[in-house]
C-alpha cells in the first residue's frame, strides 16, 4: 500500500498518487480528445484537443482530491487523525485512523464529500455560462456549444462529470459514501455502531450486484434505464460493481472482527514466553539463536533488563550477509520509542487496529514501563478461529 507518487503535503495530510490513477489519466484524455472535443469541434487541430483533454484529466484529478480532502478535512475536525489521500483507479480513499465517535459526526464526514464536488460541479457550470450571450428566440445548444472557446468547453465537462460524482457516490451502497451515510442513520436508530456497519455493507453488496447484472445486461445489448447499452460501458459497469461488492464484504468482515474482539482484554490473547534478544548479539547469532528454526517474524531486544526495540526479519534481510559478524541487534532494530505499544486491559479491537497500521508483524504489551507479553496478528487469529469453532 505504500507504493506510488508521493506528491506531497496538504493540511498535514500526506497524499498519494496510486499507480493505477494512470489508467484512469490515460482513457479520460484518449477519450476526450479522441472523440468528445471532434464531435464537439471538428475544428480544432489534434494539439489543442489533446492538449485540452489532458488539462481534463489534470483538473478532474484536482476534483477528485478536493473531493477527499473535504473528507479529510471533515474528520480532522471531529478529532480524527489522517495520514494520507491515496488517488487510486476508481477515485480515492482518505486514511482516516479510526471511525468517527458519534452518528453525527459519520455523517458529516460521509456527506461532505458529495457536498463539495455538487458544489464544485455547479461552480464550473455556473462559471461556463458566464462567458455565454443569453439565448434568443433561435437558440441552438448544439451551435452554442460548438462556439466555446477551450476554456468554456472545460467548465461544461468539468461541471457534469463533478455532479455526476456527487450523485454516484451518494448511492447507498457500503463503501460508497452514500452507504457511510445510510451506517450513520441506522447507527443512529440502533444505537450499535457494529450492527449498523453490517446492514449497511449488505445493503452495499446488494448494490454491487445490481452494477454487476445491469453491467452483464449492457454486454448482452439490454438498454439498461440511464446507462443504455454497449459492452465497454457494461464490462466497465460490472467492473466497478465487482470492486464494490469486495470492498462491502471485507467491510462486513472486519465489523464482524471488531464485534468479536470488543471487550476482549489484549491480556487474554498475548503471548508470555516470547524469546528475548540480547542487544549485543551480532546478527549472524541471532540468526542461529533465534530465527532458525522459529516461526517468529519478530523479537523483542532487551539492553540489560530493559526492553530497547525490536528487530524483525526484514531487518536482517536487509543486510548484507558479509555483515552480519559484524552487526549487532541494537545497530539495525527497530528502538522502542519508534515502535506502537498496547496494555494488557486495552481491548484486542484497539489492538487489532493498532496492528493493521503498524509496519511490525507484533506489538510489546506494556504494564508500568515492563514488558509484559507481546501480541501478533496470528494470536488474535487463533482467538478468533478457537471462538468460531466453539459457535
Amino acid at each position: 500500500m505504500q507504493s506510488g507518487i508521493k506528491l506531497g503535503r496538504l493540511f498535514g495530510i500526506r497524499i498519494i498518487l496510486d499507480w493505477s490513477w494512470l489508467v484512469i489519466l490515460f482513457l479520460v484524455t484518449w477519450n476526450l480528445a479522441g472523440s468528445y472535443f471532434p464531435s464537439m469541434h471538428p475544428d480544432w487541430s489534434p494539439g489543442l484537443r489533446w492538449g485540452t483533454g489532458l488539462a481534463a484529466s489534470l483538473l478532474f484529478f484536482v476534483s477528485i482530491l478536493a473531493h477527499e480532502l473535504a473528507h479529510s478535512l471533515a474528520a480532522k475536525a471531529s478529532g480524527l487523525e489522517v495520514h494520507q489521500i491515496r488517488l487510486f483507479l476508481f477515485g480515492g480513499v482518505s486514511n482516516i485512523e479510526r471511525e468517527p465517535a458519534t452518528p453525527k459526526a459519520d455523517f458529516w464526514i460521509s456527506f461532505v464529500g458529495p457536498l463539495t464536488s455538487f458544489l464544485l460541479g455547479a461552480a464550473f457550470l455556473g462559471a461556463g455560462l458566464l462567458g455565454l450571450e443569453r439565448p434568443g428566440s433561435d437558440f441552438n445548444p448544439i451551435l452554442v456549444l460548438a462556439q466555446m472557446d477551450p476554456f468554456q468547453t472545460l467548465l461544461f465537462w468539468l461541471g457534469p462529470v463533478n455532479l455526476l460524482l456527487a450523485v454516484f457516490n451518494l448511492i447507498p451502497g457500503f463503501p460508497l459514501d452514500g452507504g457511510r451515510v445510510l451506517r450513520s442513520v441506522i447507527w443512529a436508530v440502533t444505537r450499535n455502531f457494529s450492527l449498523a456497519t453490517q446492514w449497511a455493507a449488505r445493503f452495499g453488496q446488494v448494490v454491487a450486484w445490481l452494477f454487476i447484472l445491469a453491467g452483464f445486461a449492457m454486454v448482452f445489448g439490454f438498454n439498461v434505464p440511464l446507462l443504455g447499452r454497449g459492452a465497454v460501458g457494461g464490462i466497465w459497469l460490472a467492473f466497478i460493481g465487482w470492486f464494490l461488492n469486495n470492498a462491502a464484504s471485507q467491510s462486513y468482515q472486519q465489523s464482524v472482527i471488531t464485534d468479536m474482539l470488543e471487550g476482549v482484554p489484549v491480556s487474554r490473547l498475548m503471548k508470555t514466553d516470547s524469546q528475548f534478544v540480547d542487544a549485543r548479539l551480532t546478527i549472524d547469532a541471532v540468526v542461529d539463536q533465534f530465527m532458525l528454526g522459529s516461526d517468529e517474524r519478530t523479537f523483542p531486544v532487551i539492553a540489560g533488563d530493559r526492553l530497547a526495540g525490536f528487530l524483525s526479519r526484514a531487518d536482517v534481510r536487509n543486510l548484507n550477509r558479509e555483515q552480519w559478524p559484524s552487526v549487532t541487534a541494537a545497530d539495525i532494530m527497530t528502538p522502542l520509542e519508534q515502535v506502537e505499544v498496547v496494555y494488557p486491559d486495552e481491548d484486542a479491537s484497539e489492538a487489532l487496529r493498532k496492528l493493521s497500521q503498524s509496519k511490525a508483524s507484533q506489538l510489546p504489551v506494556m504494564e508500568q514501563g515492563r514488558l509484559i507479553g507481546v501480541l501478533s496478528q496470528q494470536d488474535i487469529i487463533r482467538w478468533l478461529q478457537l471462538q468460531t469453532e466453539r459457535q
